[in-house]
């Protein structure tokens, strides 16, 4: 079996060979131009995030820096907002709904390496995809974690390390994440403890 195999298999494998790291080089290139881009250079990140991500829906911005493994594992849907220092290691598929919003300084991780010390030594990971729904809203410092399934308008706390599966329309927080409560009546006429919407 192939690295690439075991790979989408969810198999332990090490990422050298296959040209996987020249695959790994091009995106760090290709990051480093966009990170280096100025504010105004609006035309010139989108292009190389078209020559980035395996697929770029419409109205798309992510504020520099950001980090990813490759790229082209990435797939983001239309009006997707990133703030600064958005980290995804993307050795295998990160797929992003619409209308996603990420808050600064949040991990997106499908690849992880085995607890015991002997499997791990060869530098040996495993890689199981993410999925993250439409209209879910990412606070800052959250860590998502491999295999992890975010439903639809779901909001992540933040500094939540999210370890497992998280349902549809609901507030989940906390170290590992957990559900809070659902999204209710009163989170449309209140929009900040208990500041009311105008």
């Amino acid at each position: 079996m192939t690295i690439r195999e075991k790979m989408k298999n969810g198999m332990l494998y090490v990422d050298i060979g296959e040209g996987l790291d020249e695959e790994r080089e091009k995106c760090k290139e290709l990051l480093y131009d966009y990170n280096h881009t100025r504010p105004s250079e609006k035309i010139k990140r989108k292009e190389l995030l078209k020559e980035l991500l395996g697929h770029m829906g419409d109205d798309i911005w992510i504020e520099p820096p950001v980090n990813m493994a490759y790229g082209k594992n990435v797939h983001v849907g239309n009006h997707f907002y990133a703030n600064f220092n958005l980290v995804i290691v993307d050795d295998i598929d990160v797929y992003i709904g619409e209308h996603v919003m990420i808050a600064p300084n949040v991990t997106i991780t499908p690849t992880g390496h085995p607890i015991d010390p002997d499997l791990r030594k060869p530098g040996t990971q495993f890689s199981i995809p993410v999925k993250i729904g439409n209209n879910v809203w990412i606070g800052s410092n959250a860590v998502i974690l491999p295999g992890v399934t975010i439903g639809d308008n779901s909001v992540i706390g933040a500094g939540s390390v999210v370890t497992h599966d998280i349902p549809e329309n609901v507030v989940a927080v906390g170290n590992p994440c957990r559900v809070l409560r659902e999204i209710n009546q009163r989170d449309k006429e209140f929009y900040f403890k208990n500041k009311r919407v105008e």
